[in-house]
């Protein structure tokens, strides 16, 4: 009979090599991946500096420039109306999905389509994010650039034969790619991929996006130059004497991602509430921008060198003040009407603006406080769109990447969890996941260690194991839960021992129900309606290795045995049994405990008593 006891050791040890096989699978896919989202990408940021060149300054040039003094005068007016005209037009006769700007497609694409990306949208995102920006938009290259290195990561997960997981974990590895080769930020872009699109850590998504976004950011040193996107002078962060201050700028910027947040998805809704074909709202966003971009030049386009102006403290209070009023103006009616275009840049710009008009309004009202506007402006950039993001951990590091000074961690530490914080209080969804909110999907952006990868099934199983002798008779078993003998009720499924008290079989009540079907019972025995071929678990088990084989095998229960001895019964593992592990989970966090006060407050007044 042992010799239908079984665990597939062989089997386990086969998974575990398959398992490493497929990593350096997906790790090759990383690296194509990682290379062409580089090429991708600096052929994005060519395509918008050559459109913005020839619109804006009737010359042929690929860098991306500065609009603010731009030759078109009041045609500026025009400019954007006609690229919304065209945004709207690829969406309705191309593609919806070139709307917005791209994380929370991609998310979408994880959540509902099994990580699949239409082929339609790698092409179509980045000609409209370029059209959208190159017009005049008040975007960033970064937003369209994830969705497309997402999209080139679904694609090739689609080409090849990999499970679903996997396909998820190149879609990051494009994102992420996407991400590198933009700011040259291969770290926060690998954090980025994990705290919005992957929701783990493990091997299996970490090592490929370190290698993709390592690939791209290779690319982007030898095709746009080593430093990163933004040039910044060495920053005084004022640390420790600066604390109170930073403590004070986190309020705000966690107030202000908050209203960023709501105000853009107001303007949204306003414009879904027009009587017209949303084939024209992006020209009405357009028409709206160029007006404000007629008279407040600097919120055309991009904007790099503004932020690096802030960043470096070159730009006066007034301006300031109009870059965030004006830059949030015109990105919520243009992203609000349903146009092409990334939310970083700009919200970087606005951040960074607040930033350096808090230190400067400080230095005034307390003349002897020496804030560095830069590095406010810094801290503030990253901030507000961490809070509103809820991807804090990324922007720290983002923020961290671009000065390489290691002085700035604990400011950005401080004010970017402070944000975060106030913005969790009035936010149930941030700027990247109302969107899919208002579809219906829900995301969680929280993760942790499963419990059930935690707990030995040792802890859990049921070792008082109600057994019956293998020569029982069926009828006998039967008469026993028809009376509702607890010894044979109490589980789905019991037992069979032989006359040495070693497990023989399993039966279970649809066992028993089928064999009753049987004409001749007279001498059919629990063993003849049960099965011997039994699946086993070990004491030392994780839960989680014993739930897959339950799962996988369709089976409720499985007997726990000694590793010395496969029929030696120890206790029994059921479906109830791993409940009790996550139940434990909730109870920790749910259930407070007595501290010490209370219970030394209670003895005082037991002894004073």
């Amino acid at each position: 009979m042992s010799e239908h006891i079984h665990f597939d050791r062989q089997s386990d040890i086969a998974s575990t090599r398959n398992g490493n096989l497929h990593l350096v699978q997906l790790s090759i896919l990383a690296a194509v991946i990682g290379i062409i989202a580089g090429l991708v990408a600096y052929l994005l940021i060519s395509l918008i500096g050559l459109i913005s060149n020839l619109v804006f300054f009737q010359r042929v040039a690929w860098n991306v420039p500065d609009l603010e003094d731009h030759t078109l005068g009041a045609l500026v007016i025009l400019v954007p109306t006609i690229g919304g005209l065209i945004i709207g037009l690829m969406a309705k006769y191309g593609s919806s999905k070139i709307r917005g700007h791209g994380i929370p497609e991609a998310m979408e694409a994880v959540l509902i389509n099994r990580s699949r990306i239409a082929p339609s949208v790698a092409i179509l995102k980045p000609i409209s994010a370029a059209i959208a920006i190159g017009t005049g938009g008040p975007f960033g290259a970064e937003g369209p650039i994830i969705q497309t290195g997402g999209a080139l990561g679904s694609i090739v997960g689609q080409i090849v034969h990999i499970t679903a997981a996997e396909r998820k974990v190149l879609l990051a590895c494009g994102a992420a790619a996407g991400m590198a080769a933009t700011f040259s930020t291969p770290i926060a872009a690998v954090i980025l991929a994990i705290e919005l699109l992957l929701f783990e850590f493990k091997p299996r998504s970490f090592i490929p996006l370190v290698i993709a976004s390592t690939l791209a950011t290779t690319i982007h040193f030898g095709l746009m130059g080593r430093g990163p996107m933004f040039t910044v002078n060495p920053l005084d962060f004022g640390i420790p004497g600066g604390l109170p201050f930073y403590i004070l700028l986190g309020l705000i910027c966690g107030i202000f991602a908050t209203a960023h947040s709501k105000i853009l998805y107001w303007v949204e809704d306003v414009f879904e509430r027009l009587p017209l074909d949303p084939m024209w709202t992006p020209a009405i966003g357009g028409l709206l921008l160029g007006i404000i971009g007629f008279f407040v030049p600097r919120v055309l386009g991009v904007g790099y060198g503004t932020i690096t102006a802030i960043l470096n403290n070159d730009l006066p209070l007034g301006i300031l003040l109009g870059i965030v009023a004006f830059k949030s103006l015109a990105l919520y009616l243009t992203l609000g009407s349903g146009t092409s275009g990334g939310l970083l840049a700009p919200t970087f710009m606005i951040g960074a603006a607040l930033g350096a008009i808090f230190a400067l309004l400080v230095n005034t009202l307390i003349p002897g406080a020496n804030l560095s506007p830069g590095a406010y402006a810094l801290v503030g950039m990253a901030a507000v769109f961490g809070a509103a993001s809820r991807a804090t951990f990324t922007f720290i590091i983002f923020a961290f990447e671009i000065t390489r000074d290691y002085n700035a961690i604990l400011p950005l530490m401080l004010v970017c969890v402070i944000a975060d914080l106030v913005a969790r209080q009035f936010m149930r969804n941030s700027i990247m996941t109302e969107k899919l909110a208002r579809r219906g999907l829900r995301v969680h952006q929280e993760y942790e260690a499963d419990v059930l990868q935690q707990v030995p099934v040792s802890e859990v199983m049921d070792t008082a194991v109600p057994r019956i002798p293998a020569t029982m008779l069926l009828r006998e078993l039967a008469d026993r839960v028809a009376r509702g003998d607890p010894s044979v009720t109490a589980r789905q499924g019991l037992l069979i021992v032989d006359q040495e008290g070693l497990l023989a079989g399993v039966i279970t009540r649809g066992d028993v129900l089928r064999a009753l079907e049987q004409s001749d019972l007279a001498t059919l025995t629990v063993l003849d309606a049960g099965t011997s071929d039994v699946l086993l678990t070990y004491p030392d088990e994780l839960v989680h290795d014993a739930l897959t084989r339950m799962l996988q095998n369709d089976v409720g229960r499985l007997p726990v045995v000694s590793r010395q001895n496969p029929r030696q019964i120890i206790g029994y593992l059921g479906r109830g049994d791993v409940l009790e592990a996550r139940l434990r989970r909730i109870n920790d966090e749910q259930v407070r405990e007595a501290g010490w006060l209370p219970r030394l407050a209670q003895k005082k007044s037991v002894v004073t008593g």
